[in-house]
C-alpha cells in the first residue's frame, strides 16, 4: 500500500474513497462533482501534498489557473522531495498560463531545471534551448500533430501550417501538458516528444490560405516553401506532410518521415483520392504535379508570393483555387 504525506502518514479510508470517486468522475467529465469530493478529501487530509495536488490537477483539467496556482503552491509546500516533483511542474504551467513569471522560474528550477538568468522586460524565461517538439493540437477533437520550438516547459511555438479543423495557425503559441503522449522518429534515429495542446496561448495575426499548386517536382514545390520562409511566412505541401492516423497510432512511437520508393507506411490510414502520402500517390508514379498547399501569409502578400513563385519557371509551375481557411 502506498504511504502518503510526512512521517509515512496513512491516508483514511474515507479520503481514498473520496479521492477515487472523485478521478473516475473526471474521468467522465464531471469536473463540478469531483471538485466537491477533492475539497472533501483536503477537508479531511490538509497535511498531505496529494490532497492539493490533486486539487490542482482538477483545477488544470478546468482551466482554472488561479485556482490551480493556489493549489499547487500548498502541495509544494508539503513535500519532501526537493526536486523532481510533479506538483513543481503543474505550478510551471499555472503560473505560466497567468504569465507569473518570477513563479514560473522558480517551479522550473524547483523541478531541477536549467533557467538561464536572461529574461524579457516581463520576467519572461528566454534561452531555456529545449528543442524542436511535436504537439497534439485539439486533443479532444479532431486532433492533429505538428511541430514547434520549445519556448519553455510549458509552452510550444507553432512552425507547421495546421489544418484549419484544428482552429490553429502558423505562429501561435500554445500551453501544453507535461506528459508526452506519443514520439515521433527521423530516419537520423532522433527522437521528440509529442505533447498534448491545454489552451492557446497567444494566437496569430497570421491566416492561413490553402491553394492548389501545380509543380512539376519536387524541387518545384520547396522552392515555393524556401520563397515563404525568405519571406518570414510559410508554405507547407499538406498533399505529402498529412498523415491520417488512428488514436493508437498517434500516440504511439511513430517515424516522422514517408519512407522512399513503393513503400507504404502501414500507420498511414487515409485512401487515394484523399489528404495523406497514400492518398496522393498513384500507380508507379511517385509524384502528382498537383499538391494542395497551406500558405501562411498575410492576405497583402500571398497572391504576390505565388505570382513571383510562378514568374521563377512558367513552364513548371501554377496555382489556382486559393482560399482563406484559418
Amino acid at each position: 500500500m502506498r504511504i502518503f504525506g510526512k512521517g509515512r502518514h496513512r491516508p483514511s479510508a474515507s479520503w481514498r474513497q473520496a479521492t477515487d470517486r472523485a478521478f473516475t468522475l473526471i474521468g467522465d467529465g464531471r469536473y463540478e462533482d469531483a471538485g466537491a469530493l477533492l475539497t472533501r478529501a483536503a477537508d479531511l487530509e490538509p497535511w498531505l501534498s496529494e490532497s492539493w495536488f490533486n486539487l490542482a490537477l482538477l483545477h488544470k483539467f478546468r482551466h482554472d489557473w488561479e485556482q490551480a496556482r493556489t493549489a499547487g503552491l500548498r502541495a509544494v509546500a508539503l513535500l519532501e522531495r526537493e526536486t523532481g516533483a510533479p506538483d513543481w511542474w503543474n505550478v510551471g504551467i499555472a503560473a505560466t498560463a497567468l504569465q507569473d513569471w518570477p513563479l514560473a522560474r522558480r517551479a522550473w528550477q524547483a523541478y531541477g531545471l536549467q533557467v538561464p538568468g536572461g529574461a524579457t522586460v516581463a520576467g519572461e524565461p528566454v534561452g531555456m534551448e529545449l528543442g524542436s517538439a511535436a504537439v497534439r493540437l485539439s486533443p479532444e477533437g479532431e486532433a492533429e500533430v505538428v511541430w514547434g520550438r520549445r519556448l519553455d516547459p510549458a509552452r510550444i511555438e507553432v512552425l507547421s501550417i495546421p489544418l484549419p479543423s484544428s482552429g490553429r495557425r502558423w505562429g501561435e503559441v500554445v500551453l501544453h501538458d507535461g506528459v508526452p503522449h506519443g514520439e515521433r522518429t527521423t530516419s537520423a534515429g532522433h527522437s521528440y516528444p509529442v505533447f498534448d495542446e491545454i489552451e492557446l496561448w497567444a494566437p496569430s495575426p497570421v491566416p492561413t490560405w490553402v491553394v492548389l499548386l501545380e509543380a512539376a517536382s519536387e524541387a518545384d514545390r520547396d522552392a515555393l516553401e524556401r520563397l515563404a520562409a525568405d519571406a518570414g511566412f510559410a508554405a507547407e505541401d499538406w498533399s505529402s506532410s498529412v498523415r491520417l492516423l488512428c488514436r493508437m497510432c498517434s500516440e504511439s512511437r511513430m517515424p516522422s518521415d514517408e519512407g522512399d520508393g513503393v513503400h507504404l507506411d502501414p500507420h498511414d490510414h487515409s485512401e487515394p483520392g484523399h489528404p495523406g502520402p497514400l492518398g496522393h500517390r498513384t500507380d508507379g508514379q511517385l509524384w502528382v504535379p498537383e499538391r494542395e498547399c497551406g500558405v501562411a501569409a498575410p492576405a497583402a502578400l500571398v497572391r504576390g508570393l505565388l505570382d513571383g513563385w510562378v514568374a521563377d519557371s512558367p513552364d513548371s509551375r501554377d496555382w489556382r483555387d486559393l482560399e482563406e481557411v484559418c
